[in-house]
Order: C-alpha cells, then sequence, then structure tokens
C-alpha cells in the first residue's frame, strides 16, 4: 500500500496526475510548482502536497486557463484570506473569451457544412477543379475577423 506522505519521485506523480514528466518539470522551472528537493543522486522527489496541486493546475489547464490565469488561480487557492471575487473575475474573464470563440467556431460549423451539403448537391463526383469547396476556400475576397479566424460566409454556387 502506498504510503500517502512519502515523497513521490516525478515519474510516480505524473503517474498519479495524469500529467507527463515534461509538464511537472516545465511547471517547476516556471514557478508554478515548488522546486523538488533532490536526492543524492540527483532525482527530483516532491512532497505529497504536489500531487493535489498539480491536479488543480491540470484542471485549470484543461478548462483553458492560461499559464499566467492558472498562477494566479494557484497563488488564490494557497492563501485563505484573499477575496475569492479574484477567481471569480479570472473565471469570468475567461469564460466571455470562451464564448467568443464557441460564436466563432459555431459560424464555421455553420458555413462548413453549407459548403459540404452544396457540394454534395451540385457538384461531388465531377472534377475538383469545380468544386465549390475548393472555390471557397480559394477565395481571396473571403474576409477575416481581427483574431484571424475565416470569416464565415455563403458558399459559393457551382459553375457560377
Amino acid at each position: 500500500m502506498n504510503n500517502p506522505s512519502a515523497p513521490l519521485t516525478i515519474g510516480a506523480l505524473a503517474q498519479r496526475t495524469g500529467l507527463n514528466v515534461s509538464a511537472i518539470r516545465y511547471y517547476e522551472e516556471i514557478g508554478l510548482i515548488p522546486a523538488a528537493t533532490r536526492r543524492p543522486s540527483g532525482h527530483r522527489v516532491y512532497s505529497a502536497g504536489a500531487e493535489d496541486l498539480l491536479t488543480f493546475i491540470r484542471r485549470c489547464r484543461g478548462f483553458g486557463f492560461s499559464v499566467e490565469d492558472t498562477k494566479a488561480l494557484v497563488s488564490l487557492a494557497s492563501v485563505g484570506d484573499r477575496d475569492c471575487v479574484e477567481a471569480r473575475d479570472i473565471a469570468q474573464m475567461h469564460l466571455h473569451a470562451v464564448r467568443e470563440r464557441l460564436a466563432e467556431l459555431q459560424g464555421l460549423e455553420r458555413t462548413l457544412s453549407a459548403y459540404v451539403t452544396d457540394c454534395g448537391a451540385q457538384c461531388a463526383g465531377g472534377p475538383a477543379s469545380g468544386c465549390t469547396i475548393l472555390k471557397d476556400l480559394g477565395d481571396a475576397g473571403a474576409g477575416r475577423t481581427t483574431a484571424g479566424a475565416i470569416t464565415p460566409r455563403p458558399p459559393a454556387r457551382c459553375c457560377g
């Protein structure tokens, strides 16, 4: 049976947290987690608390929080007397960005769906040079948003 308070090697920590070893080294390098102690052999060993911290970090990153936001959330989680409004504000800003990206992706989905439908109805089975999808993707007049994403627009019509 594992001793929950025994020091953990980086490999064991990676296995327990679902992170890879290089991610743990990176988080240590940028100061997101405390530096490991070293055995005389030079191998890293971590305290049992590192598992909880890395699981928290993995979940933050899984939700798409930036490294900077994750650092702020780790700081908030480790200091009990700070106002939770700070955490809410970070999450609110991230939620806004996620909603913007979701709206952009929904627009792209609608446009791609129309491209596929039109191709199936108008030119599928014909020469690729006449494909409505290829014409639409190659259209230099297609706009871009400030974020660089393609602005959804109606598909071209075949043979036009």
